[in-house]
């Protein structure tokens, strides 16, 4: 069977291997590559490791006009894990099967953010289902599905690492089947989906005035990329890791309660403390080394 492969983050990586291990893939589609420091051109790591492959790699600006390459390929079966493009329904069509390795349990949290909105939202398990692409977001048939626990410890990096094998392990025991036709899928409840569109960089702004589990969740979702952040005096504080701490006074929301080793700020229902914090145009740091000899914060300072 031959294999096109789309994907682009490092979570797509484990299912390429996979694919390139068991299958014959004969194009693996990726995002251009991108501006990084000094406008010197980043590669997205699926076409690092597609490289590595000795597999040969198309880079479309726009798949939805340029994919004749593809079609070239006479490939039997599409493979999607993370993209990050809509995919055209006469490229679906052309392959026997079109299949993506998408990071929720279908029908909720369709879109391009699930695994950062099921943390953001609080959810308590996220999972990996393997499904039909077909033209509306999502909602092809489900194969199989696995699910996941997300612990307190959790962020946005570690699940998506953690989903990346998931889905990798989960495709390789559900694809022989769905070739085989012995597995032809269920269709999703319409009546249960929800959607995580991509974040917004509104989204990325922490307002104080919200509970302390919400702040918790929001950082933990953002993690290190983009990172949650909050302005002060006109600079941008990105914070990747806090802890909900207990706190009775009467004070504001926002109001900086201690910077004795501690970086604890007043919320609507107690307090966030400051775990990993990153200046602008500085370098992440534990909140201790950052509270050694900073000058911008003073407490009972109100964050707005």
């Amino acid at each position: 069977m031959k294999v096109v492969f789309l994907g682009t983050p490092e979570f797509a990586i484990p299912t390429l291997e996979m694919l390139n291990k068991n299958y014959d893939v004969v194009l693996v589609v990726t995002q251009p590559d991108k501006p990084g420091k000094h406008n010197k051109l980043t590669e997205p790591p699926v076409k690092t490791k597609a490289k590595e492959l000795g597999l040969d790699v198309f880079q479309p600006v726009s798949i939805k006009e340029d994919y004749q390459y593809i079609l070239d390929k006479n490939a039997d079966i599409m493979i999607t894990a993370a993209y990050g493009q809509f995919i055209p329904t006469k490229l679906l069509k052309s392959f026997k099967f079109a299949l993506n390795v998408h990071g929720s349990l279908l029908p909720k949290h369709r879109g391009g953010a699930p695994i950062q909105r099921s943390i953001i939202n609080g959810d308590l398990k996220t999972g990996v289902t393997i499904m039909e692409m077909i033209a509306k977001m999502d909602a092809g048939r489900m194969y199989s599905q696995e699910e996941l626990p997300i612990l307190d410890s959790d962020n946005s990096d570690s699940i998506f690492s953690k989903l990346s094998v998931l889905g990798s392990e989960l495709l390789f025991r559900t694809l022989p089947d769905i070739l085989s036709g012995k597995n032809q899928g269920i269709m999703q409840d319409e009546s249960k989906a929800t959607y995580s569109y991509n974040l917004t960089k509104q989204e990325e702004i922490i307002n104080f005035n919200k509970k302390s589990r919400e702040i918790f969740n929001q950082v933990r979702g953002l993690a290190t990329n983009p990172g949650a952040s909050f302005i002060y005096k006109n600079q941008t504080f990105k914070i990747y890791e806090t802890k909900i701490v207990n706190d009775s006074t009467d004070k504001i929301p926002g109001t900086i309660l201690s910077l004795k080793n501690e970086f604890k700020i007043k919320t609507s229902d107690g307090a966030i403390s400051i775990i990993l914090i990153k200046p602008q145009g500085k370098k992440t740091m534990p909140i201790k080394n950052f509270l050694n000899g900073q000058r911008i914060f003073a407490e009972d300072d109100v964050i707005i």
